[in-house]
């Protein structure tokens, strides 16, 4: 229900093909499990990753020889002769001519070349491919790593915005309830008509809250279908509850080590560099002697004549040295110096893009996780405060005016008990994402 269409060149056509017609409750493990299956980036990045083999494969056949066959045939056209002859009758001498019938001759040939010394050209060329190879897995990885905090990070943004709609909802209800309450006490003739109005116009407003609470969570549906590339018809929501989803033990000094030995973008610019070197050496090997060894096997036969075929067989070594090539060689061997030198620089920035990352999160998770205690104690006295309101109102001796101002600091202490649990949730995810490959990373290697 949930996985999209194999073939992914389909183009629905109608209406009916696109209609949403269910909406299933996920987990966010069921989220991860989906996104790592179904992801279409991640997909593309694995063949590419495919395709890097198959280069590294295409680089090694270097380090065998290569076996050539050909064979041809051949018509050759009779070549016309003159002879003198004695005519017996006469015996005078006549001039007889002769036509020689078309010659077919078939050729076949082996021949066995290989690279015997490339000047470390051959082996250049193999590290640099088997560098690339480690790089796009290096890609795949960072992928794997940034799909699951982003499909995370969505996650969370979609229960924040069903716990928006239920926060909006109970409001509404409350305020039609204060609605209720203030129409009955202008009835009994204690009320006033502003009290009325008044809460008529807080209703109409907390309504108007109430749908673009349920547009947002549409929005944060569809975004994380999107993300899990699910199938045209199908629709999500949330399984879990809104609470704090793990504790982080390091310290931030601990963290920062860590994602400096799990980082797959920091070992990619290393790798880069390396493929850089390799190239440089490689382009240097053009200009230097390359010895080949050079074997080969023929055969040649004349058709419809009794002679046996001919053969030959040839073995020798080759060498090849480009004496001068314009300086192009020398040319590439010169932006591959400096391509290593930029993935250095960039080895640099990386490393400070990821301190900054993992000091961000840090610091924020920990704000988040005082703010869950703040917010909590806030939901309770906000609580106590709208039922003290309402006692008060219904008693005659406090306003309509505190009963709403109690229910919007009602909404606003849930919504901020909310915001603080989630961006917790999002700060550790993010420290997570920082890190890479936590929690599979041995913590002990670093205390």
């Amino acid at each position: 229900y949930l996985d999209p269409d194999p073939n992914p060149l389909r183009f629905p056509t109608r209406p009916e093909e696109v209609e949403i017609v269910g909406t299933q409750p996920i987990t966010l493990e069921q989220a991860l499990a989906l996104a790592r299956r179904n992801n279409r980036d991640l997909q593309v990045a694995e063949l590419e990753l495919a395709r890097r083999e198959a280069e590294l494969r295409e680089v090694r056949a270097q380090l065998y020889p290569t076996l050539d066959a050909s064979s041809s045939l051949t018509a050759q056209e009779g070549i016309e002769t003159q002879t003198t002859q004695i005519d017996p009758t006469t015996g005078q001498p006549t001039i007889v001519q002769e036509d020689n019938a078309v010659d077919f001759t078939f050729g076949a040939d082996l021949q066995v070349n290989y690279a015997l010394f490339t000047s470390g050209r051959r082996p250049a060329l193999i590290r640099a491919a088997e560098g690339q190879v480690r790089s796009q897995e290096l890609q795949v990885e960072a992928l794997v790593e940034q799909l699951r905090f982003d499909v995370t990070d969505e996650y969370y943004d979609l229960q924040e915005s069903d716990e928006n709609v239920r926060i909006a909802g109970t409001t509404v209800e409350q305020a039609e309830q204060s609605l209720r309450d203030a129409q009955a006490l202008e009835n009994a003739g204690v009320g006033t008509r502003f009290d009325v109005l008044q809460a008529e116009v807080d209703l109409a407003n907390f309504r108007q809250e109430l749908t673009q609470a349920i547009s947002d969570r549409e929005i944060a549906r569809r975004q994380l279908a999107q993300r899990l590339s699910l199938a045209e018809t199908a629709d999500i929501t949330t399984a879990d509850p809104v609470e704090v989803s793990d504790s982080w033990e390091l310290s931030l000094e601990e963290s920062i080590v860590l994602a400096y030995r799990n980082r797959a973008e920091l070992e990619q610019q290393l790798v880069q560099r390396y493929i850089s070197q390799q190239q440089r050496r490689a382009a240097r090997a053009e200009v230097l002697p390359q010895v080949s060894l050079v074997a080969g096997y023929g055969i040649q036969d004349t058709i419809d004549e009794d002679d046996e075929f001919r053969d030959n067989f040839s073995i020798g070594a080759q060498l090849q040295w480009r004496l001068f090539d314009g300086g192009a060689s020398r040319a590439s061997a010169d932006q591959s110096e400096i391509d290593a030198a930029i993935a250095e620089e960039r080895f640099a920035d990386t490393r400070n893009r990821v301190r900054f990352e993992v000091e961000q999160s840090y610091f924020s998770l920990q704000s988040n996780f005082d703010n869950i205690q703040t917010a909590t104690l806030a939901v309770s006295q906000a609580n106590e405060a709208l039922r003290l309101a309402r006692l008060r109102f219904g008693a005659g001796v406090g306003t309509q005016t505190d009963v709403l101002r109690s229910q919007t600091e009602l909404a606003e202490a849930e919504l901020n008990l909310v915001r603080a649990i989630l961006g917790y949730n999002r700060s550790l995810v993010a420290l997570q994402r920082a890190v890479s490959n936590f929690p599979t990373a041995r913590l002990t290697d670093i205390r």
